[in-house]
């Protein structure tokens, strides 16, 4: 009987697409009754070589259209959009890429007596990943992003890896690289 071998850790996942990703309902963030501005998002996920990673899974987190997220620790003293669940998984196809609907989410608060701008948090998980990597998706052209606390932490040659441009038909697109040229800013959290 031969004796078994820790695998490498380059062998790590993923199985995304036959567990965590079977219901492709996760990228429908909102209800048809959510209020603010409908929006779709093209995800695409890269490699450092610039390849298309297939097989990843790309996670959200966002406030509603008021700035609320669905969640108990946020404070804020209005009740959140009973149609907006903040919250979206998908697996990327041959691609890398993935499609989400949702809503433009509202500023949120800095904890500090500001304002964040209009922001979705990005999780990404793929092969090679022995954990997670955490990001932010801005919105190009937001007049807020100035003074949004968290971008000011990212030197400014760094700051458009983070942002999100709409293509010709309104789709916000937003590509990731895991390495490389224009790497994208992730967060240790």
């Amino acid at each position: 009987m031969s004796r078994l071998r820790p695998s490498p850790s380059q062998t790590v996942g993923p199985f995304y697409h036959f567990s965590l990703t079977v219901k492709e309902s996760l990228g429908s963030m909102t209800g048809a009754e959510a209020k603010g501005e409908r929006i779709r998002v093209r995800f695409r996920l890269f490699d450092g070589a610039g390849a298309p990673v297939p097989d990843g899974m790309i996670e959200l987190w966002q406030a509603d259209a008021a700035g609320k997220y669905r969640h108990p620790a946020d404070t804020q003293e209005k009740n959140p959009d009973p149609a907006c669940c903040g919250f979206g998984r998908l697996a990327t196809d041959a691609d890398g890429a993935c499609v989400f609907d949702t809503v433009r989410p509202g500023p949120t608060p800095d904890g500090r007596g500001g304002c964040q701008a209009a922001h979705i948090s990005v999780t990404v998980f793929a092969r090679g990943l022995l954990r997670q990597l955490m990001t932010r998706m801005y919105f190009e052209g937001d007049p807020a992003l100035a003074d949004d606390p968290v971008l000011k932490l990212v030197p400014a040659g760094r700051r458009g890896t983070l942002l999100a441009r709409p293509d010709p038909a309104g789709t916000w697109c937003f590509d990731i690289r895991l390495q490389g040229t224009d790497e994208t800013v992730f967060f240790e959290i």
